[in-house]
This record gives C-alpha cells, structure tokens and sequence, in this order.
C-alpha cells in the first residue's frame, strides 16, 4: 500500500510511534507540491490540512481512494468532502488509537485496514468539533487558565498537580504549549457557539491571539 503523508518532523516521529507493517510504503512530504507527480497511491493523509478551496482540490486530484485529513475542529458535515477526518493534534498521535469521523460508511472497512497497518485500533466517534478527548482536554486547558487569572496558582503548580494528581501526560499548560493554544481557542470558540460552558476565558483568549 502507498501512502503519501503530510506532515512535520514531529508529526512524522509520532505517527510512527507503534511500527509500521512492511506492506506500507509511505512517502514523506512537507507540504502539497503541484508540480509533482507521486504516481499511483493508496492513501493520502494531510496532518497539515487546511480548510480551504485549493488545499481540498490539490488532495482530490490525488485519486487516492482513501483522503484522511487532520481536522479537529471542522467537521466533514462542513467541509462536504468524502474525507476520513482525524485527531491528529500534537501528542494524541501517539496513542495506541486513532479517534476518527467519515460521513461515508464504506469507507470505514479500508480506514480501519490503513490504521491498523500503522499499529493503531480504530475509535469511530461523531463527526463533530473536537471528537471526544480534544473537547475534553480542551476544556482541562481552560479550566487552568481560568485557575490562573482568578490567581489561585501558577502554572508550574498547576502543570505539577495534574501530572502527579492525576496521571496525566502532561500538565494543562505543557499540553496547551505543544497542542498550539491558538488551536485550543479555535475549537472552544467554535464549541461555545452551542454550549456557552465551552466559552474560552479572557485569559486564554489574550494569550491564544498574541
């Protein structure tokens, strides 16, 4: 199977994290060149995804018959493509599951096929913003960030205490570092728009936009 991957150094190193099946051929790209032909492939996923007209239409002309995309907070209800859509934000690659969304249940037997062949089990969620642990660490972020405007801690207590408290991989403030804060906001602004319990605080949002 020939996959084309898009994605950075980091994004490459998590994805790999469980080894790949030797049927895989994957091919390694930055980001799209419309210059290049890569021939016949299987799959393509874009860890580096886009919302827009010419990334949606470089990915199409591929003809690959699966198109995973890197989409935490549009949905493929807004998007309107036949796409596998994924959380793939920094560190929840590197989960023994890949928690995906498809609007075209035929698709999902091959997904699942292609997942599995880089080691992961396969969670169909909502095609939804945020699937489910995205909204979830999401929220943990603001939480910690309203902790830290009302002045009850600081950061390195806060990041110590759901680390050692919690077991947690990392603290709020270390996961909002790797995960793009900017990233966090999108989705809790895009969520706050149906729930105003997602509402990011003042704080968040004065960082995020900096």
């Amino acid at each position: 199977m020939k996959i084309l991957v898009l994605g950075t150094a980091e994004q490459k190193e998590e994805l790999l994290t469980f080894p790949a099946d030797a049927a895989i051929e994957i091919t390694w790209i930055a980001a799209p060149d419309h210059s290049s032909s890569y021939g016949t492939i299987d799959a393509c996923i874009d860890l580096l995804f886009e919302n827009n007209n010419e990334r949606i239409a470089w990915l199409k002309q591929l003809n690959a018959s699966l198109i995973v995309i890197n989409s935490v907070v549009t949905s493929l209800h807004i998007l309107k493509e036949n796409f596998i859509r994924i959380n793939g934000w920094n560190t929840f690659l590197k989960r023994p599951i890949i928690e995906a969304a498809v609007t075209n249940e035929e698709l999902k037997e091959k997904a699942t096929a292609l997942f599995s062949l880089l080691g992961r089990q396969t969670e169909w969620v909502a095609d939804v913003p945020g699937f489910i642990t995205a909204r979830v660490v999401a929220c943990i972020i603001n939480e910690a960030y309203m902790t830290l405007e009302e002045k009850v801690s600081v950061e390195e207590e806060v990041d110590t205490a759901m680390k050692m408290g919690t077991n947690y991989p990392y603290g709020p403030f270390e996961w909002s570092r790797k995960i793009g804060l900017v990233n966090v906001f999108h989705l809790l602004e895009t969520l706050s728009k149906e729930q105003i319990l997602y509402k990011p605080c003042n704080l968040l949002q004065q960082n995020a936009l900096a």
